[in-house]
């Protein structure tokens, strides 16, 4: 992929975005040194949360980009029922978010913020997921093995539960995984684009 000489970094320390940022073959480094605190206020409508959450680690980089340099930040929110669901802070929480989406539909809401010196854009992305009914011991066989402790709703739809209990998505896959390639391919090729262009 053809950037045009731009230099691309991901603030995000994700095995998963790593992964499929790698997949669209361009050259990239990591570093997610960041003064931004996660937290936004009530009154913020759910279905905002990730790009506010987004633009806010974009925002807090711990240096100004320098020309020819382009950022990406996102974040993911698991919702289902007005409640919404970040990392577990643990076993029991791995546990109960499982319970909750057990049996049920949920919404993966994923954002990515692209940033150079001279402009942001900031995408969202949303797929609705189907769980089977999960039992008790295999939510913690999952859990036990897998240690989703990284990962918004406690779980990776690219692993073990994956396999064995997810009957049905409607939208990006990649998406559930945390990064909408698709979406952070079109916004590379602006971004390179508009910099040829000023």
């Amino acid at each position: 992929m053809d950037l045009k000489g731009k230099r691309v970094i991901l603030a995000s320390n994700s095995p998963r975005r790593k992964e499929l940022l790698s997949g669209l073959d361009i050259d990239f480094e990591v570093d997610t040194r960041n003064d931004f605190e996660e937290n936004c206020g009530p009154d913020v409508p759910h279905c905002k949360v990730p790009a506010l959450m987004s633009e806010g680690k974009s925002a807090g980089f711990h240096r100004p980009l320098a020309d020819g340099e382009i950022l990406i930040t996102a974040d993911t929110m698991v919702l289902v029922d007005g409640l919404i669901m970040g990392k577990p802070h643990g076993r029991e929480d791995a546990v109960r978010m499982l319970k909750t989406l057990s049996g049920r539909t949920h919404e993966v809401i994923t954002a990515v913020t692209v940033r150079d010196p001279f402009r942001r854009e900031t995408v969202s992305d949303s797929t609705l997921v189907r769980f089977r009914r999960l039992l008790d011991e295999e939510i913690d066989y999952y859990v036990d093995n897998f240690k989703p402790y990284d990962k918004a709703g406690a779980y990776g739809i690219q692993e073990w539960i994956g396999y064995a209990a997810i009957t049905g998505i409607e939208g990006s896959f990649y998406n559930v995984m945390g990064f909408p390639v698709h979406l952070v391919y079109e916004e590379l090729i602006k971004f390179a684009d508009y910099g040829t262009e000023r």
